[in-house]
């Protein structure tokens, strides 16, 4: 869809012209998906953060500046959604705290092995707390003291959370090798952690 349709859309949705709520939710549809997928445990959670997230779009889409994208707009109110469903859900917190996060990292070559449903499963199979702190750091660009002041924690949590969530990722990610190629997991490579997170990235932020 080029930008000049994509504004017009935007235009009828804040005349609440239903005809064009309907276009701009199918046409962006995708792209949020993806966004919601990535925070949630399933796909029907995943529909529950969309269609919140769409709603709260499209009652506030007045306040949209259309000097900047829409994209990148709408991708922040999921992300907010994907959050305050984190919030409502979440039954267990995971309070432990980590001074300085270690750096652990996977072999480039088994990174580049895995597609995106295989990797997206393992994303969703963490904990809800590592998988959020995980999203918003390592995909998402935050720090740890914005992804602390958002989720209600301290930055101590969020710097364990983090380092977990790649700790239980790593194992994951040779052993979904192993399952793939029927091989035993060869000793892993050591790369920077941002290596590793761009990776993932590369992957998963569609």
């Amino acid at each position: 869809m080029g930008e000049d349709e994509l504004q017009q859309l935007i235009k009828g949705c804040a005349r609440q012209d239903r005809a064009s709520q309907k276009m701009l939710y199918k046409a962006l549809y995708g792209y949020a998906m993806a966004i919601c997928l990535r925070y949630a445990a399933n796909r029907y959670e995943a529909a529950e953060i969309l269609n919140t997230g769409f709603f709260k779009a499209l009652t506030n889409i007045n306040k949209y500046d259309a000097s900047r994208p829409f994209k990148a707009w709408l991708g922040r109110i999921i992300t907010n959604t994907a959050i305050d469903h984190y919030r409502a859900n979440l039954k267990v917190a995971y309070t432990d705290e980590l001074d300085t996060a270690e750096h652990v990292a996977a072999d480039e070559h088994i990174m580049a092995k895995l597609n995106y449903d295989e990797l997206l499963a393992l994303v969703q199979s963490l904990p809800q707390a590592y998988r959020t702190v995980f999203n918003l750091f390592a995909i998402d660009g935050y720090g740890h003291e914005e992804i602390a002041e958002m989720l209600g924690i301290n930055e101590g949590t969020s710097k364990s959370n983090l380092h977990k969530a790649r700790q239980k990722l790593q194992k994951m990610i040779a052993e979904q090798q192993r399952i793939n190629t029927g091989a035993p997991v060869e000793p892993m490579v050591m790369h920077k952690v941002i290596m590793t997170d761009q990776f993932l990235k590369d992957i998963l932020k569609r």
